[in-house]
């Protein structure tokens, strides 16, 4: 376990970081978030557009967006 953590570790110190790459390069993303943003698009639509799947749209938009419709809560007497 040492030797692999050491490894890891001069690998990213050589500016190595691994991992699989983005299916949406940062442009693409970004114009993602405005799209849905600006609520001109549906997510399959974005999808549809840059050709992957909807997941992988989710994954790139950021945490703080705002839902499309509100949260409906139950009142109760």
């Amino acid at each position: 376990m040492a030797n692999t953590m050491d490894g890891l570790a001069s690998a990213r110190a050589r500016g190595r970081v691994g991992g699989r790459r983005p299916k949406l390069t940062a442009d693409q993303a970004a114009l993602a978030q405005q799209l849905y943003d600006t609520r001109d698009k549906t997510v399959q639509q974005i999808a549809d557009l840059f050709g992957v799947p909807r997941s992988t749209v989710y994954g790139h938009l950021k945490g703080d967006t705002v839902p499309r419709q509100p949260k409906k809560t139950l009142d109760r007497a």
